[in-house]
């Protein structure tokens, strides 16, 4: 199976010609610049209407207009995964998002202690401390996110949010992907990252 990866489009999805195929696509969020339910529903309006066979997103910190929402009325093969799962074909797919509120009142370490142990895919939008997640000479990553992964140790962990940082690493059974499409100055310069189960 094929999974298409891609994070941090802000809003710039319009712009992604040619894209190749692959049975999933996935978007680790950041899917809007100013957070607005306009500029999200374009997105989605975007996404349904893209030829793949299951479609999955999850919301990253500038989504904020999503925090505490639930999405509705998505196409039967579109999940919004929030602190959720879904299972695709024998995979488990499971999507934590990144709200800033979370963060600041500590619910963000307790939706990373549930995920289930036996993700194969997990989709999350921060990436775990140490791996891909370093820019201006700061490690933006998370540690217990880290301590997790390494823990569960899913097949794929897809993410974004560090524009900078993007590439593919493994560490132990896990691969590890930024695909920030968008550089440091918000400028559309890379291409989603196709992966295979």
């Amino acid at each position: 199976m094929k999974i298409l990866h891609l994070s941090d489009t802000h809003n710039m999805h319009y712009l992604l010609q040619n894209l190749p195929d692959a049975d999933i696509i996935v978007h680790s969020g950041d899917i809007s610049f100013a957070g607005t339910e306009s500029e999200v529903l374009d997105f989605i309006e975007w996404f349904e209407k893209l030829p793949y066979k299951y479609k999955i997103f999850v919301a990253g910190n500038h989504d904020h207009c999503l925090f505490g929402e639930t999405i509705t009325g998505l196409l039967d093969n579109c999940f919004y995964l929030c602190n959720s799962g879904i299972v695709v074909e024998g995979i488990k797919f499971y999507g934590v998002p990144l709200f800033m509120n979370d963060i600041l009142s500590d619910k963000y370490d307790k939706q990373i202690s549930k995920i289930p142990t036996d993700t194969d895919v997990l989709i999350t939008h921060q990436p775990p401390y140490s791996v891909l997640d370093f820019s201006e000479n700061i490690h933006y990553g998370d540690p217990l996110l880290l301590q997790q992964v390494l823990t569960i140790q899913p097949q794929y962990h897809l993410f974004g949010h560090i524009h900078k940082a993007r590439g593919i690493e493994k560490i132990e059974n896990t691969i590890f992907v930024n695909a920030s499409l968008l550089d440091n100055n918000y400028e559309l310069t890379n291409n989603p990252i196709l992966l295979e189960m």
